[in-house]
């Protein structure tokens, strides 16, 4: 990918899909039909809450989130006064869940959000909270065959656990091998480069801390299983 691909600007490295309505990188648009497929034969429906996000919808959320026009979470999944936070800790508070814009693995088309739409109680919303995906959660089901599935066709959880960066997203699957490849070509400076030209609140902050930020929240994910990646 080159920068703007990388960092959510251009959009010439993805393909839209209209059933199920998906945005992803052309590589992994064959992966995840064949992942969807698998898991509807054992009667679940994966669907994508989100994939592909461009820069500017990065943008939006983070500013939305810093404005507290979006909830804001602790790792457990507990609602935070946003209120009582001031600028620092509500650029630590958005980080847990959200990446900096040009920063985002969902910039790629690698990454993908999913849930079983045919568990979802009727006039229920999806929350993307870990104790939806908890064995007694309302995908508890889907989470547990995703353990034993993902990876044969490619995928993997980048953010399998707690490590003090992101908080863990066991509804967050990586096709690994494009997102290794892009993972390695990001980098501070590329990030910054983005976020220079944008009107992203707090923006002085981020970009005074971003080295740090990179190391913790960016970087900061598992190792996609041996030989996946190839």
């Amino acid at each position: 990918m080159n920068e703007l691909e990388l960092t959510g600007r251009a959009r010439t490295h993805i393909e839209q899909l209209e059933n199920p309505r998906v945005a992803l990188h052309r590589d992994v648009v064959e992966p995840f039909l064949a992942l969807r497929a698998a898991a509807a034969r054992e009667g679940m429906e994966i669907a994508p809450f989100s994939a592909f996000r461009d820069f500017s919808t990065q943008v939006e959320i983070w500013n939305q989130k810093f404005r507290g026009e979006r909830p804001l979470y602790d790792r457990d999944g507990s609602l935070r006064p946003h209120a009582a936070l001031d600028s620092r800790e509500l650029v630590e508070a958005i980080l847990l869940w959200s990446a900096v814009p040009g920063a985002s693995r969902h910039h790629w088309g690698t990454e993908v959000d999913v849930y079983d739409k045919a568990a979802l109680p009727e006039g229920s919303r999806v929350h993307l909270l870990p104790s939806e995906y908890a064995p007694s959660g309302v995908f508890g089901r889907l989470s547990g065959w995703l353990d034993e599935n993902l990876q044969r066709f490619g995928f993997y959880r980048p953010y399998d656990r707690d490590r003090g960066g992101v908080a863990p997203e066991p509804w967050h699957l990586s096709y690994a091998p494009v997102s290794t490849a892009a993972q390695q070509q990001l980098s501070v400076e590329i990030i910054a480069d983005a976020l220079r030209g944008s009107e992203l609140l707090c923006k002085h902050l981020v970009l005074e801390r971003l080295p740090d930020f990179y190391v913790r929240f960016v970087a900061n994910v598992s190792e996609p299983p041996a030989g996946l990646a190839a």
